[in-house]
């Protein structure tokens, strides 16, 4: 069987390309330090706004080829009439792009987690961060330019931020927080839903109406309103955290009530009440021979259920709600398209963290109805 549904997913050629997509993009931002050129704080001098840098394969005084190489640009005196600043490009500094080049230094595999510290009614909740692993000091990049040049691929911020840069540790938040979302979500469903469905009666009632309250409550809005009110000092990992319980919260009822249902079915299976006549615990029949059962629709739905994770982070720090500047996600980042003059004549700060929700989403959507197709009982009996 395990061999017939992944035969059936490695020839589903969209499933494959999402799978592909999406390996590539956590890859790159697991390994952010190593793969972002430049660090995603460092501000460039007089680099403000700077389109993406123009990449030479002569010297552009004397004609000789050099290969693919950049020169130092930066940001004129603005013009007074038309607002315009012109670039000024330093044609006397080549610098030759090259892989695995030396740059600033960084803790590799560095691990920090926040933590509650304390909760009280006059100090709200504290979180506090915490080093779990030191890592490495490290200062080579996968590629860069070695000389006073610099090679913004996408350009630069306001800050004058590389934006390639940023938008590689952005990555991290906007696509680990489905995955830790579902890590939360996922099993509290599980449980909830199996015993909901395995036990029936007064306790299936009054779990069922709990599911249907936190149901009824409009995801984005609660998201808005208590990120509304969490205190300003809080860091982006401290707010990454709160976002993630937060989805987690209202994410773990619709799956709850859906295992509910296969449970129902499942529970009158002959492998079940075999396990019930040997004496087998309630809670042991759930955990070991039920719920491996919907592993299918869990495994599915997992898929499914983490681009709106993804999409709900983007929307909450669009608005200013999420993760805070000067720490990037893709979702801060697309912020600027709220500045009409950003939108015209800076397009680059715009559409290339567009362009990753947008794929990312994509192929989550791609890998999932892959699964489903491949996971799909009727075809596995054929």
């Amino acid at each position: 069987m395990a061999a017939t549904w992944w035969k059936k997913l490695k020839q589903n050629s969209l499933a494959r390309f999402g799978a592909t997509v999406l390996a590539i993009f956590y890859l790159t931002v697991a390994f952010a330090e190593i793969t972002a050129p430049y660090d995603p704080y460092e501000q460039q001098p007089n680099g403000s706004l700077l389109p993406p840098t123009t990449v030479y394969w002569r010297d552009q005084e004397s004609g000789q080829f050099l290969g693919p190489h950049v020169y130092p640009v930066s940001q004129g005196p603005v013009d007074i009439e038309t607002g315009s600043r012109e670039t000024e490009t330093d044609f006397s500094q080549p610098s030759p792009i090259r892989l695995w080049v030396k740059g600033a230094e960084y803790q590799l595999l560095q691990i920090k987690f926040p933590f509650v510290k304390s909760i009280s009614f006059e100090e709200s909740m504290q979180l506090e961060e915490v080093e779990l692993f030191r890592g490495f000091t490290f200062d080579r990049h996968l590629f860069g330019t070695v000389g006073q040049g610099r090679w913004n691929i996408f350009g630069t911020d306001e800050s004058a931020r590389d934006q390639l840069s940023r938008l590689i540790h952005g990555g991290r938040i906007s696509l680990s927080i489905g995955l830790v979302g579902i890590m939360i979500s996922f099993p509290l469903g599980l449980l909830v839903g199996g015993i909901s469905g395995y036990f029936g009666g007064t306790i299936d009632t009054i779990i069922m109406r709990l599911v249907e309250v936190i149901m009824t409550i409009p995801g984005f809005f609660l998201l808005v309103t208590l990120a509304a009110v969490l205190p300003a000092g809080l860091s982006s990992s401290q707010r990454f955290l709160l976002i993630v319980l937060i989805l987690s919260f209202i994410g773990w009822a619709g799956l709850a009530r859906i295992i509910r249902g296969e449970v129902l079915s499942l529970k009158e299976r002959t492998f079940v009440q075999a396990s019930q006549a040997m004496g087998g615990r309630s809670l042991h029949i759930i955990l070991r021979h039920i719920l491996p059962q919907t592993a299918t629709y869990v495994i599915i739905s997992a898929t499914l259920a983490i681009p709106g994770y993804i999409l709900f982070e983007s929307g909450l720090s669009f608005i200013g709600l999420g993760i805070q500047q000067p720490d990037a996600s893709w979702g801060n980042m697309l912020s600027s398209a709220t500045n009409a003059s950003i939108l015209v004549l800076h397009p680059w700060l715009i559409w290339p963290p567009a362009a990753l929700i947008v794929i990312t989403v994509l192929c989550f959507n791609l890998l999932g109805d892959g699964l489903r197709d491949a996971l799909d009982p009727r075809s596995l009996e054929e």
